[in-house]
């Protein structure tokens, strides 16, 4: 790839045809060989000063992006090499404190990709003088860790992994990206896309599409393995998952062979479908019967329980979910009853590219605002109408969101079943309907319970990201929602300038005084106690294994961030057991720097996400320190609880 003119990238394979003696490198160190081929590859391009040189491994490295994406985020990092960035460190771990301190992002290198100019990567391989079992990574991490090198050289890691993805360690990092139906790759914790995705160790996602692994057929055989670096398409390469579809017909249904027929024309493999129906009505068997004869080729397997074995709802649903628990090969349950009409052919994929435990598609009646979801609960557990709930129904409002109530259709992870769901009574509770029982059932095991229109801005809540130790990150707010905090706090306009307030105000002094406004001062400590009970405690009880919230709070404040006012905030800890500390506005557009250190870690949370709370422990561990703001002004939301 020529920098000043892109032309057609010109793929070398490094090696084709020769015994490998690099190591076993599974777990072991080795792979110098690699370094020895580059370095006797490289040095007919040694004069080339625009010529970039990618340098990938062969057997576990794949594309998610082409060329042009390639140069464009190589040039925007502004060095003449720039290595894959790593979480763990390898293989030396007396090496760490040697590596320069990162405030965000990934800290060690690794040395399955790295892209350059290619007098600057022949500058540095041809420095190579050992074996070819020596460890490849462990000779550039020296000369990485080497301040003198690595200016000389003006070498730089991918540390938000915008170009290169490692996936040893990435647990909940990465997620498939579903648009246009093509798949990409996207890390959550950066926001980024990366190009290369290289499978260097075990990871959680396994690079999924429907949930499965994908084998190595998603590229073409060469000489060293498989190697083709064509531009990615998941789609063409995928393995559907298996799927058990439960149908209840628990009272006479109008039009019930349409609905049958329907069944038939989804959009999804047949041979991939096994089906399991209950019919409590004795007039049903005739059309169950016509159905079995249409089905009974095209269908992996049927399993039909008629009236005649007297079973409950709650035991034939107990039993149609048992029946994909207990078999291995069973990728998902789809549960759907009889007078649900899809009207979507392609509502069983969509459901699976959504890629969790438990979701539920929207489903409405005609003119009514009658759903399958409730969006709130009362105080007693039953019905509440959410704000947003006819928004939802009458379709203005699009997405995929957490909601305690679903009924009627639902899909379920096989291995959430045989997991989290492994006991096999979950529609019986107390006196409840057994939908009702199924969903407070999964709400006391804190499993992700979600409906809607499948959107590719979504976020997974079960598993907050933890950038530095103890702290978790997560979507809390809507930008609206932040707007019109802000509005409301420069509407009262009364900031503090950094001074300590009146106890009567505030409640509670701080030790390190802001520029602030609490939220007694315009009148909202009430909805803010209820907003930290209602949807911060749930998370505090994911992440903070035995400690129980009492929900309290005295200093509510949202904090404004000038140049020219507070640019900064002193080291301090908080008069706080944990504190959530919310970003209102956006890094990039409204100012620049700014963040959050935490000193006894050595470790920063820069760049903020507006809407997502970072949430760590207040006094003795969590010394921390508000990073100075460059220009623009930044406004974030503080509660210190239970102080």
């Amino acid at each position: 790839v020529q920098a000043k003119k892109l032309l057609s990238p010109c793929f070398q394979v490094l090696g084709k045809g020769e015994e490998w003696k690099g190591g076993k490198l599974i777990n072991s160190i080795g792979g110098g060989q690699k370094v020895r081929l580059l370095k006797e590859g490289i040095e007919s391009y040694a004069d080339q000063e625009d010529l970039v040189v990618m340098f990938i491994e062969c057997y576990n490295v794949i594309f998610a992006g082409g060329p042009e994406e390639v140069l464009k985020k190589f040039q925007q990092a502004n060095h003449k090499i720039v290595f894959a960035a790593d979480g763990l460190i390898w293989p030396d771990k007396r090496l760490a404190d040697k590596y320069p301190v990162v405030r965000s992002g990934k800290r060690f290198l690794n040395s399955g990709g790295f892209i350059g100019y290619a007098p600057y990567i022949n500058q540095m391989v041809q420095q190579w003088n050992l074996q070819d079992n020596d460890d490849d990574q462990l000779f550039y991490t020296k000369i990485y860790i080497d301040p003198l090198q690595r200016v000389r050289i003006n070498i730089t890691l991918d540390h938000k992994c915008r170009i290169f993805q490692t996936l040893n360690g990435a647990v909940d990092e990465v997620l498939l990206k579903f648009e246009e139906g093509r798949a990409r790759a996207r890390n959550s914790v950066y926001e980024t896309l990366p190009i290369t995705l290289h499978g260097n160790g075990p990871t959680k996602i396994q690079l999924s599409y429907f949930g499965n692994y994908i084998p190595n057929a998603w590229t073409r055989e060469t000489g060293c393995g498989v190697c083709d670096l064509d531009l990615l398409d998941l789609s063409t390469v995928i393995e559907h998952p298996r799927v058990t579809i439960g149908v209840f017909i628990e009272q006479p249904t109008p039009f019930l062979p349409k609905f049958l027929d329907r069944l038939l024309t989804l959009d999804y493999p047949k041979e991939l479908l096994s089906i399991f129906i209950h019919n409590n009505e004795v007039y049903h068997e005739k059309h169950i019967k016509k159905f079995w004869e249409k089905a009974k080729k095209a269908i992996r397997s049927i399993k039909i329980v008629g009236p005649e074995e007297n079973l409950s709802q709650a035991e034939a649903r107990n039993m149609g979910m048992d029946l994909c628990r207990q078999n291995k090969a069973c990728d998902y349950y789809f549960s759907i009853d009889a007078d649900v009409v899809l009207t979507n052919p392609k509502t069983l994929r969509l459901l699976i590219e959504q890629n969790r435990k438990i979701i539920a598609p929207l489903v409405t009646r005609h003119g009514k605002l009658w759903s399958n979801f409730w969006g709130a609960l009362s105080p007693d557990g039953y019905y509440a109408r959410s704000e947003d709930y006819v928004d939802i129904v009458q379709g203005n409002r699009v997405g995929v969101w957490n909601i305690p109530y679903m009924a009627n259709v639902y899909l379920i992870k096989g291995q959430t079943l045989r997991s989290e769901m492994r006991e096999r009574n979950y529609f019986v509770r107390d006196k409840l309907d057994p939908d009702m029982a199924l969903c407070r059932n999964a709400r006391e095991m804190s499993l992700q319970r979600e409906k809607g229109s499948p959107s590719s801005e979504t976020f997974h809540m079960l598993r907050p990201p933890k950038p530095c130790p103890d702290v978790y990150w997560f979507p809390i707010f809507s930008e609206i929602a932040c707007d019109e905090l802000v509005e409301e706090m420069e509407h009262y306009g009364q900031w503090s300038g950094g001074k300590h307030r009146d106890s009567r105000i505030s409640g509670g002094y701080e030790n390190v005084p802001t520029d602030d406004i609490h939220m007694k001062q315009i009148g909202l400590d009430g909805e803010w106690l209820h907003f930290i009970r209602e949807f911060i405690a749930p998370v505090t009880l994911k992440v903070f294994a035995g400690y129980y919230t009492k929900g309290h709070a005295m200093l509510n404040f949202v904090v404004k961030y000038t140049t020219d006012r507070q640019r900064s905030l002193r080291p301090h800890h908080d008069s706080s057991t944990f504190t959530i500390n919310i970003a209102l506005n956006k890094v990039g557009e409204d100012f620049q720097g700014g963040g959050c250190k935490f000193i006894r870690y050595n470790c920063s949370i820069e760049s903020p996400r507006k809407g997502w709370s970072f949430m760590h422990p207040g006094r003795l561990t969590h010394l921390h320190e508000g990073l100075p703001i460059l220009n623009g002004t930044r406004y974030i939301a503080v509660s210190f609880i239970d102080p």
